[in-house]
Parts: C-alpha cells; structure tokens; sequence
C-alpha cells in the first residue's frame, strides 16, 4: 500500500514509547499503575494513531499528535485496563433468569454467608463433632433430601456437569435409551447426544419428535441396555398431535427389568407454580415420588441459587456417581456451597422463599406492584423537563429466561423512551455503555426498560444515566 507524504508527516510526528514512557512515569496520578500496563497502554495507543492515518489520513490532525492528546488517550486505555472486567449491570430486559446476564440473584441470606464463610476459614471438610476429615457435600445434602424427598444427594459445579457424570457412571460403554423428542439443546450448544457421547454412553433413540410410547421403550430393550433416560424439555415444547410417556410409566419399565431410570429436569424447581396461576412445571419432590433412581438440575435457575449442579436420588445410585473420578473435577468449591446452602434454607418454608428468593420474587411479582416502579420512574423522567426527552407508560410480555417456562408469558409494565435530537441506537448504545451499563431492548423506535428486572435502588441510577446523556449534570 502506498503512503502519501501527509501519511509521512503524521506518521514521523507521533512520539516514540520512550519518550511518552518517560513524561508519564513521572506524574503523580501514575504511581500506582504498573509499569508494564503503562507500556502496554502507550503502546496501543500509538498503534491505533497509526492504523488511524493508514485508513484515512484526514481523520487526523496535528494537533492530536501532540504529547499532551496522546497523554489523554493513555489515560483512557489505563482506565479501562485497570477497571474490572466483570461488572454489575440493570437488567431492564424483563428476563428474569437472564443467562447472559448472570442468571439468577441471590438471596441476601446466601450474600451474607458468602461473606461470612468467606472471610474466614470454614469446616468445608472438617467433620467438628468427630474431630476428623468429613464431606464437603455433607454440608448440604441432608436440607436437599429433606426438601426433595429424596434419600440421597450430590452437588458439582453445573447441570451439564450432573448429567454428565451420572452417564457415565451408570451408563459408561452401554446403552441409554431417550426418547427423540426429548434431545434438546440448551444455550451454548449444550445437547444431550453430545454429552452423551462424551460420557461413553451409547444413545439408542426411540420414538419420533413428536410421539413416544410405552413401547417404544420395551421394543429397545437389550442386554446392552443400562439406563433409561427422561429429559424435561424446559426450555421448549412441542404441541399439537403428540404423546410422551410419563416419568411414572417410565419407572414401571425400569422397575420390571431390573433398569435405573434417570430424570433431566434442567430448570428444576421446589416451588408448583400453577399455585401462583402460572403453567405447571414439574417440580423436583415430584420427581423424586415417582420413584426415579436419579434427578439432575440446576441451582442457578428457577432455583434462584448459585450456578450449581444437583443430583438427588437413590442411596446406592448417588454413592456410585460419588466414587467416580470425575467428581473430583466436577467439585464445588466453598462459595457455591455457602450460597447454596442459605438458599436451600429459605425453601423450608415456601412462603418465604416466594418473597426472599429474587428470581421467585420477579417471576411472581404482580403488575400492580411493577406499575408502582413504573410510576416513580415515569415521576423521576418527567421531573428532568427536558423538552427532547419522550417517556412513555407501556404493557409489555416478561420472560422467565434460562431456559424454562418456554411458553409463559408473564404480563408486566415498564417505561419506553425516545429523544428526539438521538436515533433510538444511540439511545441504547449510551445506556449500554454507561456506569453501570442499563441493558434495555429497542421496539417501535422507543429504548424499552421493563421494570419487572429493575431493582427499587435501581431508579436512582437510571435518572442519572439520562441526565448525563442529556448534558443535564
């Protein structure tokens, strides 16, 4: 590519590293970066100067060339550089289990704990009353059997984890029979026949997408075959002309020959949400009474805990899964348990994990009190006067989000926006890119906020995003 003389010119005027190395790590504000993200900086910083002038040598001048500009630059990229990565954000999606948003929020109870058990050290494998070695899964398993029902029970670090090592400890180098309409995929190309796979187990599909019967399940029978195999499609469902066999029926053909019967629930769920008028949702306790050898599910979904992976079951069953090797890698470590534990607490008495656990107390939350936060937000914009600024009252559809209760569509209310010397994209983009970041969604040319998601504390922080998208601070 050739280069112009201005391009040589511009490019000759740039500062060496050195010599921005050596005015900046005298200034007093810079003590405390280190002296390796200093050089990394100045270093970006002239490369993207450069690769400014080779795409168009009129985007800039002289005078952004000089030391004092660049010294601003730096200072910009430090700051990035030196701020955390991992950020608390508003959710003002209405997806309440909002897998790219952290999921579910945990209870102030479990925060508490973490910060406690956290902050010192803990009896994470210490049995106390016997003064020996004890079981890191003690902590919790004796409040998941006394939830779930369940004899025994077993935590790793996710859902995909549990299904995994529970395949290949039961099922390793044999048969698994799933019914076809039940092999789902979960967000991150996470499928069922590819962890499957992964466990040494064989999968032996029966059954059409549509329709699987009693039958099907006995016609593929084999002496290969270790385990039969339920996977509740949380986050989907098939209507219209079909059949499935039940989690009960598929226990009775377990049972008549000799076979453990397994059960996905993927977002399991101790609390029967068609109390609250919602769809009904198989709940873990119903699992477990049906008779299923083993139960899998996720902590950190219609739970409202940690990311985590549970396995209730069978005694004999879940002492098997623990011996197994992979457990050691799958292992939770103390925080998981101490949130899990706290969460799992509120849960001896539902009512109170209705109104402590968030990602229950959201998807639960009636409209009229959503409509109390749309009010002071509404308030709170109107106050601004700013003549540009457009708010408006709106009905919206919340979603439970993670991967479950597919076809619930939870009314709610929120505030939809527009500015009128601002396209709707720099709206969004200024919120998304604001301390903290707002995380709306753009509809009808309006930025949505459904307040469903948006914590009470929460206003505050959006009125000043406006204002200083609005030079009004």
């Amino acid at each position: 590519m050739a280069v112009s003389e201005k391009q040589q010119k511009l490019l000759r005027m740039i500062p060496g590293v050195d010599r921005i190395l050596e005015i900046m790590g005298n200034e007093r504000d810079l003590d405390t970066v280190p002296k390796n993200i200093l050089t990394r900086c100045v270093r970006k910083v002239t490369e993207q100067i450069r690769q400014e002038i080779f795409s168009s040598e009129a985007k800039v001048s002289e005078k952004q060339l000089i030391i004092d500009r660049i010294s601003d630059k730096v200072r910009f990229q430090i700051q990035k550089s030196m701020a955390p990565r991992l950020v608390p954000l508003i959710n003002a999606t209405g997806v309440v289990v909002h897998t790219n948003l952290g999921r579910s929020l945990l209870p102030s109870d479990a925060l508490e704990n973490l910060l406690k058990i956290n902050s010192r050290y803990s009896n994470l494998e210490f049995d106390i009353e016997k003064g020996k070695r004890g079981s890191r899964y003690a902590v919790v398993e004796d409040i998941l059997c006394e939830i779930s029902g369940a004899d025994s029970a077993l935590v790793v670090n996710n859902n995909a984890g549990a299904v995994l090592i529970c395949l290949d400890t039961l099922a390793g180098g044999m048969e698994v029979i799933v019914s076809r309409g039940e092999l789902v995929e979960i967000g991150g190309s996470f499928r069922i026949p590819d962890v499957m796979a992964k466990s040494g187990a064989i999968l032996k599909e029966v059954g059409t997408t549509n329709r699987t019967h009693p039958r099907d399940y006995e016609n593929a029978l084999s002496e290969k075959t270790a385990l039969l195999l339920k996977v509740h499609t949380s986050n989907y469902h098939i209507i219209g002309f079909t059949s499935e066999v039940k989690l009960g029926e598929l226990v009775g053909i377990g049972a008549s020959h000799g076979l453990p019967v397994m059960e996905d629930l993927g977002s399991g769920t101790f609390i029967d949400f068609s109390r609250f008028g919602l769809a009904k949702e198989p709940t873990v306790q119903e699992s477990v009474a049906t008779g299923a050898d083993i139960v899998t599910f996720s902590g950190d979904k219609l739970l409202g805990g940690p990311q985590a992976g549970i396995i209730v079951g069978k005694t004999a069953t879940i002492e098997k899964i623990k011996k197994n090797p992979l457990n050691r890698a799958l292992r939770i470590d103390k925080m998981t348990l101490a949130a899990l534990e706290s969460t799992l607490r509120l849960y001896r008495r539902p009512e109170n994990a209705v109104e402590l656990i968030p990602t229950l107390n959201m998807i639960l939350m009636p409209v009229a009190r959503i409509e109390e936060k749309v009010s002071r937000l509404f308030n709170i914009l109107e106050n601004l006067k700013i003549p540009e600024l457009s708010v408006h009252r709106m009905d919206l559809i919340s979603r439970a989000g993670g991967g479950s209760l597919p076809m619930l569509k939870i009314p709610s209310r929120g505030i939809g926006v527009n500015v009128k010397t601002m396209t709707v994209n720099a709206v969004e983009r200024f919120m998304r890119n604001h301390t903290p970041p707002i995380i709306g969604r753009i509809e009808d040319d309006l930025f949505i906020m459904d307040l469903r998601t948006v914590q009470v504390d929460e206003l505050a922080m959006i009125e000043w995003a406006f204002k200083t998208m609005l030079n009004k601070e």
